[in-house]
């Protein structure tokens, strides 16, 4: 009976929105959710050039899914790291559409989004070409894009890769056996590329056999994914590169589990995440 009422509850509880952006990549990724569940999306890629874009592409998400602002329970965002210009346009729009309509506003990793969407674009393409031709299923015991987290599905290791330039990359490590959120292994940074593939080798290398990954999925940024290629791998685990651009439904979702359990940024204390200085603060910095 309790349980029957825990459900009668959770039934009843009113579905909430949310609105989600992000701009710290060369695409401007939003959405509107409801609970978990995508409304709308819009992906405008502007060469950064997202100041341009923010405004109208709310107003249009807004109006294609039939939200009024008041009817906002929340809004997410993604802190980077990516573009030291970029991130702040998401960044203090979210904050001052929170202060404005008095609505909690939570920050999320937009690498991890990236790791999350790289993820199932990589699944799918898999599943396609699967479709097409038996032979070309994926390898490392691929999963499938539907299959849930707590299947027996092995380990797959995801490397989401945004170019910072001078062969470095805003980038990351998170491990993921199935649809869910992958979780975080190693801290958002701005690593050089070279040796951040010999730390990933390495960390392959010395895992213990039911530790290492069947795949690691290279995702983002073509330029360091095609750099990735360098990977070392044993021979057990699959090398996977999957060009990708940030969507905003993997914003929205990341965002949408962060607000529905209670994740609240303070509006005035939201920053986003630089991992470096500017370049223009360090070469001040530099000349003393």
């Amino acid at each position: 009976m309790e349980f029957n009422k825990m459900m009668e509850d959770l039934q009843k509880k009113p579905r909430q929105r949310f609105l989600a952006l992000d701009t710290s990549t060369a695409v401007m990724a939003a959405s509107v959710m409801e609970d978990h569940t995508l409304l709308e999306e819009r992906n405008e890629r502007a060469e950064r050039n997202h100041s341009v874009h923010v405004v109208p592409v709310m107003e249009q998400l807004l109006a294609a899914s039939g939200t009024q602002p008041g009817q906002l329970d929340g809004i997410a965002v993604g802190i980077g790291p990516g573009s030291y210009t970029g991130i702040r346009i998401a960044v203090t729009a979210a904050k001052t559409l929170a202060w404005a309509w008095d609505i909690p506003v939570a920050g999320v990793s937009s690498l991890q989004a990236m790791a999350w969407g790289g993820w199932h674009h990589g699944l799918a393409a898999k599943a396609e070409a699967a479709a097409e031709e038996p032979a070309a299923a994926g390898a490392g015991g691929t999963p499938s894009a539907d299959e849930g987290s707590q299947s027996a599905a092995p380990i797959h290791w995801i490397v989401p890769l945004v170019d910072a330039r001078r062969g470095q990359a805003y980038t990351a490590l998170f491990a993921s056996a199935g649809s869910d959120a992958p979780r975080r292994l190693e801290p958002d940074a701005i690593r050089k590329m070279d040796g951040w593939l010999e730390a990933l080798a390495a960390r392959i290398a010395e895992a213990a056999p039911e530790e290492r990954p069947a795949a690691v999925w290279l995702v983002g940024d073509a330029g360091p994914v095609e750099a990735a290629a360098a990977l070392r791998c044993p021979a057990d685990t699959a090398l996977q590169l999957i060009p990708y651009e940030l969507e905003g439904r993997w914003v929205g979702r990341l965002g949408a589990a962060a607000l529905l359990a209670g994740q609240r940024d303070d509006v005035h204390a939201l920053v986003p995440n630089y991992t470096q200085l500017a370049e223009a603060e360090a070469n001040l910095l530099r000349k003393g």
